[in-house]
């Protein structure tokens, strides 16, 4: 069988990255020769077959044609006549489009070893714009390769450009599907910079977009925009957890403060925001998208609480109480440090001192939570209490034990 190593894993070899799945390319057979060899297909689209002895993936050569509209919008054409370089040609960037024999010797016609010594995310052809999910690939490749120093070439920069009318027609799993891969990167919020780059980020996340309008007060005065502000904090809990759910609700959690901001003539306004709104905002942008339920509750909670956080010095020990009840930390204590971390992220970047400062918030309510955890319901009915007076006795008994505390 002629085969030959392609893609990621040869990429990752030449970067000396580890290599996590190999996927190989057959030339010259067809799809009953695959099957009487012992390989299963899998796949509808085109003929991908897994090696009945290491499971590995093995896609028989192909071209793809374009027939419609986004994603699915290819015939795709097997042949055993169909060449190693035809076949790499359909491939999205050089530095993809590189193959390894079965001696060690690579094959690279598109001068992928040359990009990859550039530091160049480059198109292999113009190709490349007739498939819109490509641009939300690249954005991909430039967060998850960014501290690698790759940039974005210029002239595939123009092609994404010119190619954002395709977006919509992407379905909404295919979008949240690269956005959350992009989110597991080291640099995350390079993928949202670079969908802003090239005019995708207000078609396919218009609440986010819309942030870049609005400036950012520091200590009165206006030093960056809500967008960066949000990309800043994304980057930093990134550097605190790989969660998914934490860094998407840490990238929103001023989603809020883009309502109502611009006027018909996009000009900046300065008006009231509402957290009842913003997460409303989150709520029907999570469902455009079908991202996952915990995810968006995870959001909302951001951008409703952060900003309490950060004043629980000076809040009511009721209010504290009633925080800790509106987040549902007696069942679901995680979120309590979830909420510290996006709050400390969001802290963490209003100033460029702002990593030598302590944040006290966060050990005061942890605490405060500690404090009173262990006041349980089941005492509060042992007491004789029935109906709506439980839930007002034990958040009675709670505040009164943190009032005790924060006196002392």
């Amino acid at each position: 069988m002629e085969r030959y190593l392609v893609g990621g894993a040869v990429r990752d070899t030449l970067l000396n990255l580890p290599v996590k799945e190999k996927d190989w390319v057959v030339i010259g057979k067809t799809p009953e020769e695959m099957l009487k060899a012992g390989y299963q297909q899998v796949g509808k689209d085109f003929p991908v077959f897994l090696d009945p002895n290491t499971s590995e993936e093995h896609a028989l050569a192909r071209v793809e044609l374009k027939s419609g509209k986004g994603y699915h919008g290819f015939v795709c054409h097997t042949s055993p006549n169909v060449t190693l370089e035809e076949d790499l040609g359909r491939r999205d960037l050089t530095i993809n489009a590189i193959a390894i024999d079965k001696n060690g010797k690579l094959i690279d016609p598109y001068h992928g070893q040359e990009d990859i010594n550039d530091r160049l995310l480059r198109h292999v052809s113009d190709a490349f714009i007739e498939d819109p999910l490509r641009l939300l690939r690249v954005a991909r490749f430039a967060a998850r390769f960014a501290y690698l120093n790759f940039k974005i070439a210029s002239e595939t920069m123009l092609i994404m450009q010119n190619m954002t009318n395709e977006i919509k027609f992407l379905s909404p799993e295919r979008i949240w599907k690269e956005t959350e891969r992009a989110l597991k990167t080291f640099n995350p919020e390079i993928y949202f910079q670079v969908l802003r780059q090239c005019g995708a980020l207000k078609i396919l996340f218009k609440e986010i977009d819309i942030l870049f309008n609005i400036p950012y007060f520091i200590n009165g005065d206006t030093k960056i925009n809500m967008g960066i502000h949000a990309l800043m904090t994304l980057s930093e809990i990134s550097k605190f957890t790989d969660n998914i759910g934490l860094r998407f609700a840490a990238l929103c959690h001023d989603l809020d403060k883009g309502i109502n901001y611009c006027d018909n003539n996009n000009v900046c306004l300065r008006k009231n925001h509402s957290k009842k709104l913003g997460v409303k905002l989150v709520e029907t942008m999570c469902k455009r998208l079908r991202i996952p339920n915990l995810v968006s509750q995870l959001t909302q909670i951001a951008v409703k609480y952060h900003e309490v956080l950060h004043n629980i010095l000076i809040l009511s020990s009721y209010s504290i109480i009633t925080l800790f009840d509106k987040i549902d930390v007696w069942r679901r204590p995680e979120r309590l440090e979830q909420l510290i971390l996006i709050a400390e992220s969001d802290f963490r970047v209003r100033d460029n001192s702002s990593k030598k400062i302590s944040y006290p918030q966060a050990d005061f309510i942890r605490k405060a939570y500690r404090l009173v955890k262990n006041i349980h319901v089941r005492k509060v009915i042992e007491d004789g209490f029935i109906g709506s007076a439980i839930n007002r006795e034990i958040h009675k008994r709670r505040e009164q034990v943190l009032s005790i505390w924060r006196k002392q």
